[in-house]
């Protein structure tokens, strides 16, 4: 999966996610060259909780159907 940036360009390559005794982490690449692993612990997933909206979920639902 693939993050980018306002102007197209690649801001983060994500390669694996997967359970930590911590949370849950987040391995991959930033810009193409530095490697990076982060940790979502459980308060900030719940925390993360106040950005969805009906809105951004219609929005994810229908992006799984367009053209990329």
């Amino acid at each position: 999966m693939k993050l980018y940036t306002p102007d197209n360009a690649e801001l983060i390559d994500v390669t694996a996610i997967k359970p930590h005794v911590e949370g849950i982490q987040i391995e991959g690449t930033i810009m193409g060259a530095m490697p990076m692993k982060a940790i979502m612990r459980p308060r900030d997933l719940r925390s993360g909780f106040r950005f969805v909206s009906p809105g951004l979920i219609w929005s994810v639902f229908t992006m799984l159907f367009r053209k990329s």
